[in-house]
């Protein structure tokens, strides 16, 4: 597995490609505009308890007022409740109006949501996670070792010095040595202290530490053993990205690449044509079947078609072969897309239970190299593959599109056809309340050119029948829905 990390800055925005064997796998986007919010800290005030929904809003001097539920409040936070991790108390016992609180931001504004919080603080390092509410030492699941995993608990735990504090040890740290460890330690319980000495003199509803910005931040969180090269197209980033390395990830060093060339560095891999296909409903599939991808604002739902594919053998040979290769070009697409959330999949209906195994198989080993957190849960029984993934980020197509204005996000119109007969029973309307010379229709060109031609019939009857002219106007800014009857 061939892996390279693309990383193209703008003072407007930095965005991030990961390719893997030559193939887009995964874009981000941070803008100067609209940074993410996800793990930054700010002392937050208790604007609003609801204790019909066991949460509250917090002022953190945003926009929108973010929202803390009591499954996320932990106790230490309130006096007088036992320190051991996230409580299920009513929320009023928890929280008062006016209270402040230290909280991080575990999901960003999605929509029209505020942020989603937390008090459960998590710090981030290269190798360790830092957990300083709770004490005990976790081990990340993606190392299987068990000698390994032996090891490294029992150096974080060595280390701890007894402290009421918890560590969960990353994927990256498999095979590190304990001074790296421990240097990763101590530089955690420093930040943590700068953190707590900010809290004390930081206003309330003010930012007092974020997380590292996205070209760092990636080479912190995504940087693993397969990486061939890291390659940056702005001298001052590069410049910035490798002291950072230097200090924390020296081993990286010496993949880190500028790229001075004038050919854009993301069209030299083909990395804009594969965003604006992310963006399209439809993904081809190389057997010639087709996904369609539709999301929703409760979930995403992925169609698998075998549209042109007729196979070689038998038809249940044919399905097999296009669910296969859906199974693999969805995990990518949930990747490459960013989709959160509840995900629904319609593979083709297959007979076979063996088959319906493999598919199954095939899209758990695809999302393996996924960083986010994903979950298969069923098959229902109406044979859809259902499935969630965390959502912490807006999906490239919120990051990169707003909502329509002529269809409002509907993604349809109504026909020209539609609109005449309103036109219609609009004129009816009007010419029954008000005592008018004449009535002006101001559409669209097609809108117009189908009461001149088709509905030319229809329009000459209504004439008659109210026994008024009526002109028509075209409109050359109205959309297909609009139109006006104007009395004159």
């Amino acid at each position: 597995m061939s892996e390279e990390i693309l990383v193209n800055v703008t003072p407007q925005e930095t965005r991030v490609a990961v390719v893997e064997n030559g193939v887009l796998q995964e874009v981000q986007i941070e803008r100067a505009r609209a940074r993410g919010l996800v793990g930054s800290l700010y002392k937050g005030v208790v604007s609003r308890v609801l204790p019909g929904m066991q949460a509250a809003f917090i002022d953190i001097g945003l926009e929108r007022a973010a929202f803390l539920h009591a499954s996320d409040i932990v106790a230490r936070e309130v006096e007088g409740l036992r320190p051991e991790g996230k409580r299920t108390e009513a929320i009023s016992q928890l929280l008062r109006e006016g209270q402040e609180l230290l909280v991080q931001v575990i999901k960003d504004p999605l929509g029209t949501k505020g942020a989603r919080l937390t008090t459960h603080i998590t710090i981030p390092s290269r190798y360790l996670v830092f957990m300083p509410e709770v004490s005990n030492v976790g081990v990340s699941q993606k190392i299987e070792g068990e000698a390994e995993r032996t090891r490294l608990r029992e150096i974080v735990a060595q280390h701890a010095n007894g402290e009421a504090q918890g560590f969960i040890v990353r994927t990256a740290a498999e095979g590190v040595s304990a001074e790296a460890l421990v240097a990763d330690m101590n530089f955690l319980r420093k930040l943590w202290a700068a953190v707590r000495e900010h809290v004390q003199t930081a206003a309330p509803g003010s930012l007092v530490h974020e997380d590292l910005p996205l070209a760092l931040r990636v080479l912190r969180d995504l940087v693993g053993d397969e990486l061939d090269k890291v390659r940056i197209d702005s001298r001052e980033t590069f410049q910035r990205v490798s002291q950072f390395a230097a200090e924390f990830i020296p081993e990286v060093v010496e993949r880190l690449e500028y790229y001075p060339g004038e050919r854009p560095l993301f069209d030299l891999y083909g990395v804009e044509d594969e965003i604006q296909k992310a963006l399209e409903r439809k993904v081809q599939l190389k057997s010639g079947g087709h996904l369609v991808i539709d999301q929703t604002e409760a979930m995403t739902t992925i169609d698998v078609n075998t549209g042109a594919y007729v196979g070689h053998r038998t038809l249940e040979e044919t399905i097999f072969k296009t669910n296969l290769e859906a199974a693999q070009a969805i995990a990518r697409q949930l990747r490459l897309r960013n989709l959160g959330g509840i995900i629904i999949i319609d593979f083709i209906d297959m007979s076979d239970a063996e088959h319906k195994r493999q598919v199954l198989r095939a899209l758990e080993k695809s999302l393996e190299r996924d960083h986010t957190k994903s979950h298969i849960s069923e098959v229902s029984s109406l044979g859809l593959v259902q499935m969630t993934r965390k959502r912490t980020r807006e999906s490239l197509e919120h990051v990169l599109c707003s909502t329509c204005p002529t269809c409002g996000g509907r993604a349809s119109l109504k026909t020209p056809e539609t609109v005449c007969y309103e036109i219609f029973r609009e004129i009816l309307r009007e010419a029954r309340q008000f005592d008018v010379q004449q009535l002006l229709v101001l559409a669209t060109q097609e809108v117009i050119d189908l009461l001149l031609d088709e509905e030319s019939t229809a329009l000459a009857e209504l004439e008659s029948f109210i026994g008024k002219p009526i002109k028509l106007q075209v409109e050359a800014l109205y959309t297909q829905e609009q139109f006006d009857v104007v009395l004159l």
